[in-house]
């Protein structure tokens, strides 16, 4: 009788255990892949300079309350006007450095019927920076050489946006216009006013004419519901503020121009209230744009700024204890949205700073989702 033989089989069992294995860490810096400062790069848009717009002119209401209320910390004002120059100057080196390795996304920028009108914001800190400088005076040459620096730009796209707006056919400003049109109009108010601090009364005059000109055009277009205002993101609504920070400024411009708050002041200032108080009564307005935090709530500061500016200038005009308290009243309302905004900021740094999809997708206003969804990052 055989015997069958069944040969021996060594089999191994290797237990994987995928919980306990270790991720890999990078200890060199020289390991790690050098996208996240491109990633901020191709992110970064001129919307992001609201926000230096909102310190700047926040250091501003803080000069002007300090000049008239010497009870008020001048210590405050200084550590705010530092404050708003870092986060300018930092804005525009990693701008800078976006038109250096991300040109084709600044002339798509440039090209887009919103954000176009954010290349106006970096012009506009730096005059707000330089009129509330704390040590230079608006009749030195070094006011007036930064003066024409910060100024030039200004002009140049002026040239570039208003001559659009009547002779080219795809870019009609019956196209074109949307809320953030107004940049431009406060663009022109700020130079005017810093030209008036310097005593040139004539190029105030001109600046101030330009502005509020442009300003009637886009309000009358606005207000007929055109098709550039129909396809505004429900997310940048915040912008609408804009509507009573045109007036605003023009109020403060002509308060400069005419050296005291006179009828024509008061009427802009009347106007900017009666726009703020039409949108505070209409919360469901700005309801869907306030569910996800954006850089785009940073539109609520500054012009309450501006009419916060304005509230000031009229207190110490009319000496009535009505205007003491709208000055009270807005000057607080813009200091504590202010510091709301900037902790939010600080609490959403990484969602405010991550890589979006591209955002000039198209150069004009669309009825189609598609491109509404790709303006809703400004």
């Amino acid at each position: 009788m055989e015997i069958l033989v069944v040969p021996c089989q060594e089999i191994q069992i290797k237990i994987d255990y995928p919980i306990s294995r270790k991720k890999k860490r990078y200890t060199n810096l020289a390991d790690a892949e050098p996208i996240v400062l491109m990633s901020v790069l191709s992110s970064l848009h001129a919307g992001y300079f609201r926000i230096s717009l909102s310190l700047c002119s926040q250091a501003l209401l803080w000069k002007t309350m300090v000049h008239l209320h010497t009870d008020l910390p001048s210590m405050a004002f200084h550590l705010l006007w530092y404050l708003a120059l870092a986060t300018h100057v930092s804005l525009c080196f990693l701008y800078a450095f976006k038109c250096i390795f991300f040109f084709d996304l600044v002339k798509e920028e440039f090209s887009h019927y919103i954000g176009v009108n954010y290349l106006y914001a970096p012009s506009i800190s730096c005059l707000l920076l330089l009129q509330s400088a704390p040590l230079l005076e608006p009749h030195s040459v070094l006011y007036q050489t930064l003066f024409w620096l910060f100024a030039a730009p200004i002009l140049t796209l002026d040239t570039k946006l208003y001559g659009q707006w009547f002779t080219t056919e795809k870019r009609f400003l019956s196209i074109m216009a949307n809320p953030a049109s107004q940049v431009s109009v406060i663009a022109n108010l700020v130079a005017a006013r810093g030209a008036a601090e310097m005593g040139w009364r004539e190029c105030a005059l001109c600046l101030f004419s330009l502005g509020m000109v442009h300003y009637l055009v886009i309000f009358v277009t606005l207000y007929q519901r055109l098709p550039g205002g129909n396809n505004f993101p429900t997310t940048l609504r915040p912008v609408f503020f804009l509507f009573f920070a045109a007036p605003a400024t023009g109020s403060l411009a002509w308060n400069h121009i005419s050296g005291t708050f006179d009828t024509v002041a008061k009427m802009l200032f009347f106007l900017s209230l009666f726009i703020f108080v039409s949108l505070v009564c209409r919360p469901t307005l700005l309801k869907k744009s306030i569910k996800r935090f954006n850089v785009a709530w940073w539109a609520y500061s500054f012009p309450i700024t501006f009419l916060a500016l304005d509230s000031v200038q009229y207190a110490e005009e009319v000496k009535h204890h009505v205007a003491s308290a709208l000055m009270f009243i807005f000057c607080s309302i813009s200091v504590l949205i202010f510091l709301g905004v900037m902790l939010l900021t600080a609490a959403n740094s990484k969602r405010l700073l991550r890589r979006d999809p591209v955002l000039w997708s198209a150069t004009g206003p669309k009825t189609d989702k598609k491109s509404l969804s790709a303006n809703a990052n400004w």
